[in-house]
Parts: structure tokens; sequence; C-alpha cells
């Protein structure tokens, strides 16, 4: 008799490997204990029908920003429900640890700052039950949670706890600095750190404007860090390249130069951040093949790629060129509903574009970029419900307007009003410069690339890119009509056993006998990917995106059951994974 019997599903193992009709899989404590046709599996204490259901391993999120939400929350929303059984967070260069008790507040500054988290939430929520970094593992360790946690140390909280406010403020490091930094960075690998962060891309900034310590770092430090590693035996470093930032193009080529010679020398795998920009839109290919190259060599240079397009999403509920306009003020405490209905009134609709034509007027000359954003009708797209992330053409506010025969800012202000307004618009910035996902298509079926930037916990107002795994066995495995799709068997395993397998996580990624017992079952014909929702759930009355999906039949961790039927069930397997 076994713990959990899984019988009669469509099981793609991870492994890339042909999907398997059929097919049963016996669980008993926490790994797998038998794999087989339906026959061949005895009976067990629970059994899930998996028939005309697909079974795959859980899915291993390895860019995420957890790091604060971690310590009050179990659910770890919003990536849990789109099947992610295990979450690696320290990504870009910020997080929590370590922090001496005077530097709390800059922490959080620093994380809501570059990753939009709201910092009352964190300020009310973070425990702060710890100094070093080892402490922070430890406090996680006590957690309980629906997937399992991983963590990298950071760059911004190393520099400013070694450097105190020269480090914040982007300062050189003396080599006194460096050693120590280094230190700490082999002290957290050892104490079960997955590794190290750095963000070196210009965009990323803490509430006062400045640049995430260790954006300028010169190689001597970043080359030292990366040998604690080396000493540690273990750990992936990874880097937020320069010239991330579309229009903030920093030499991205000089960039994967040093981060191959880094893998060269420190012999570990280094993954760094890329996504197609609007400057130049085909570097990508060159980069991708450098890495490529490295690869061939015997260094693990990994990009990580992303699933759909990074950008904002627009409406009532998260930002709009409205909101801040003088008569506007009035309809703030109102429901989004009632926002909606109040923007009926053609007078209002009259004062509101005026107000903010007029102001986008006064700083045309003075804030280029940001009046090009703003006014950029023909890269703004009718999200939908279900979604749609690679949207064409014809659904941008420019088509809609023209075919309306209106303006496309009256256009613009109708759209916001729909579905009681909690409709959405996405404006992409990377990933979709020439409007169609063709490039993202390129990368992801590239050899070089893992899939990664889904960044679960971060941006809570402006997307919510958790629920990429659901959008890759929706659109790319399903729906897309634009061009190919990807085959299942190749989009698991980009989510599995590629993403554990960067992280040295042996014991995950795949369904087989004696491996960990974190599997989905799901109902991929009928799995669908809603509309984001903004909730306000976080401590401190913080709001944040929510994204829901339908089709998920079951999500087990360790063997256990943590959502049936899209819903948690209350349980909370996981735990800390030290490297």
């Amino acid at each position: 008799m076994h713990d959990l019997v899984i019988r009669n599903g469509l099981v793609v193992d991870g492994t890339g490997a042909d999907p398997r009709p059929n097919c049963s899989i016996a669980i008993d404590g926490e790994v797998v204990t038998a794999i087989g046709a339906d026959g061949e599996i005895g009976p067990g204490r629970r059994e899930i029908d998996a028939t005309g259901l697909l079974v795959t391993p859980g899915f291993v999120d390895i860019h995420t920003h957890y790091d604060g939400q971690a310590t009050w929350d179990g659910d770890l929303e919003p990536s849990t429900p789109h099947g992610v059984t295990t979450v690696v967070m320290g990504n870009c260069g910020v997080g929590f640890a370590p922090a001496k008790p005077d530097e709390h507040d800059f922490l959080i500054e620093l994380m809501e700052g570059v990753e939009d988290i709201p910092g009352a939430a964190l300020s009310e929520g973070i425990s702060w039950n710890w100094e070093s970094f080892p402490e922070y593992l430890d406090e996680l360790d006590r957690g309980a949670y629906t997937a399992d946690v991983a963590a990298m140390i950071a760059h911004g909280p190393l520099r400013a706890y070694v450097m105190g406010k020269r480090g914040a403020d982007n300062e050189p490091a003396t080599s006194d600095d460096i050693a120590e930094m280094a230190q700490l960075v082999q002290d957290a690998v050892e104490a079960g750190a997955m590794g190290f962060s750095t963000s070196r891309t210009i965009g990323h900034r803490a509430m006062n404007g400045e640049p995430v310590p260790g954006t300028f770092a010169a190689e001597d430090e970043l080359f030292t860090i990366g040998r604690a590693l080396t000493r540690a035996g273990r750990g992936v470093f990874e880097v937020a390249p320069a010239g991330l930032a579309g229009e903030d193009l920093v030499a991205p080529k000089k960039e994967v130069d040093w981060i191959c010679r880094l893998a060269d020398e420190i012999g570990r795998p280094v993954t760094w951040l890329m996504l197609q920009n609007m400057v130049e839109p085909d570097e990508w290919r060159e980069l991708m093949e450098r890495s490529q190259q490295a690869q061939d060599e015997g260094h693990r240079v990994v990009p990580q790629v992303a699933g759909r397009p990074f950008g904002i999403l627009i409406g009532l509920s998260t930002r709009h060129r409205f909101k801040d306009m003088p008569s506007f003020a009035p309809l703030r405490g109102l429901s989004f509903a009632e926002q909606a209905e109040a923007m009926g009134d053609p007078a209002l609709k009259a004062r509101l574009i005026q107000e903010s034509t007029d102001v986008m007027e006064s700083i045309r000359e003075i804030e280029p970029m940001a009046y090009q954003v703003v006014n950029s009708y023909e890269r703004q797209y009718l999200l939908g419900d279900p979604v749609d992330y690679e949207p064409t053409s014809d659904r941008s506010i420019a088509a809609c307007a023209e075919a309306n025969g209106v303006r496309p800012i009256e256009e613009l202000y109708e759209r916001l009003r729909d579905r009681n307004g909690e409709a959405l618009m996405m404006m992409p910035f990377l990933g979709y410069a020439h409007g169609n996902g063709d490039a993202l298509h390129e990368m992801l079926t590239h050899p070089a690339a893992v899939l990664g930037l889904a960044d679960g916990g971060a941006h809570a107002n402006f997307i919510c890119d958790a629920s990429t795994p659901t959008w890759m066995l929706t659109h790319w495995v399903r729906d897309r009509t634009r061009g190919p799709r990807l085959p299942l068997a190749d989009v698991v395993k980009k989510m599995t056993a590629d993403t554990a397998a960067l992280f040295d996580l042996t014991d995950r990624g795949v369904l087989a006998v004696g491996k960990r017992a974190d599997v989905n079952v799901i109902d991929h014909e009928n799995l669908l990917l809603r509309e984001p929702r903004l909730v306000a759930d976080l401590p401190a009355g913080g709001t944040r995106l929510l994204q829901a999906a339908e089709g998920y039949v079951a999500t087990i961790v360790r063997g256990i059951v943590t959502r049936e039927h899209d819903k948690f069930t209350g349980e909370r397997p996981g735990r800390l994974v030290r490297s």
C-alpha cells in the first residue's frame, strides 16, 4: 500500500523524453517509489485519478524575490498557484542579509525601489531575526511553506554591511573590503546559500534614486567574490548585466566578455539575465552565441531568458496617465468599478484628457523618454481575459483608435473603463521589439539558455510574471497561432530539470524513482490563465497583483498535496533548501 498513487496520467518526466500515456506514479514519504503502466502499480492510501490529465515534475523557479515575504508568508503567492514547488530568491543583487540593525530601512528602500515591493509591507512583515546570512538561513529554516525555498546572498546588502555608507554610495571597495566580502560569501555558501547575485543594471535603483550597491563594482571585486564560490566548491554567480534597461544600453558585449572570463576562472556556473532590447533588437543573438561558445569550451555561462515580454500593466488598478490629474482626485477613494462609472461623464473625460495632455506637453523637452513612453499607443496592447501576452498589432490602442475613429488617448480612456474598471493593457519594454514573440521563441529554443525572469514576489503593482509556467503550457505548447509552438516535453524540461540542474538541485526536477515527490497533475486541455487582479493582502494593507490559473488538479510537494483544484489545502511541507 503506497502513500499516494497518481494513476493513469500522461507523464512528462522532465528529461525531455516523449510523454508516457496511461502511466502511474507511486509515492511513499517524500519520494517517488515506482513509475509504470497502471496495472504495475499497487493501491495507494490516497489515489488521484489522472485519466486525461498531464503529470509533470513540480516547477523549479530560479528567479524570484520572496526574500522578505518568506519570513511572514508560507503560501508564496503569486508563484505557487502555477505549479511552482521550489523557488530561488536573492536575485539581482538585492536581499535582506547580512544586515546590521541600522541598515533595515535602507535595505527595504532598496528592495522597494528595484523590485516594486511595498515598503510598508516589508517594514511591518519582515521579522529581522538575524544579522548574518547564515542566521537569515536559520530563520528561513524555521518556516513552513507551500514550496521549498532557497536563497542567494546579494551584493547590495553585502556591500552595505561591509562598507557602510561607502558601499551604499557605490564608492570603490578597498582590498580589505573585498577580502571581507569574499569571506562572507564563502561563509554564506558553506552555510547553504545557493550562490551570489549582483546587479549592474542602471535602471535598478533604490527609492532615493541611487543605483544598487555594486552596480559599478570593479572586476577585482567581482572576481574575488567569484573565487569564494570556488573555495566553497559550490554556488551560482548571478548577474543582472549593464544594458538590460532598454534605451539605457551600456556595452552588453563587454559585459558578456567578463562574464565568460569569470566562469572560466572560477569554474562555477555564471547565469546572466538576457532580454531583447529596443535599441539593438537583434544583438541578443550574438550574445547568446558567445554564451554557447563558452559552454562548448566547458564553461557554464547560462543566459536566463523570459517566457513572455517584460513591461508594465496599465489599468485603473495599476498605473495610468490620468491617475495623478487634479480632476481624478475625487475618484481615488472609490472602487475601480465606481471609478469606471464616474469616468463615463463626458465633462470629466474632457477635463482629464486635457489635463493629461497639458502635463505631458510640459515635460516633453525635459523628460523626452517619459513623454515617448506614455504616448507610444502602438506599443500598448489590450491584455484580455484569458490573457494574451503575444498580441497582434490590431490589439494595440493605436489600431483600436483608428478602427473606432477616435484619438488614441480617447481610446485608452474608454478601455480603462472596460470590465468594471478591471481591464488591463500591456506595454512591453523588453522582449517584444518587433511586435511578435519570434525572438522569445528563438531564445526559448536555444540550447544555451535557461528559463527564468518570472520575478515572483516582485513588481507587485506593475506585472505578475510569476504565472509564466502556466503561460508556457498554454500559449507556447497549446495555443500559439502566430508562429511555431514548443514541444510539451521540451517546455516541461525547461521548467524542471534544466532549472534544477543549474543550481545543482539533483534531488528534483524529474519524475524518477528515488527523486523528490514534487509533482503537478494538470488538466492541460482546459488550462486557463486569467487576467491579473489587484488585492490588498500584504502587511500594512499593501497591494499586489495576483493572477489565477484554472486547471491545476493537484500540486504535490514532498509527497503532500499543497493545492487541489486551484485552491490551497492548508498543507505547508516546503522547507529551506541549502546548497
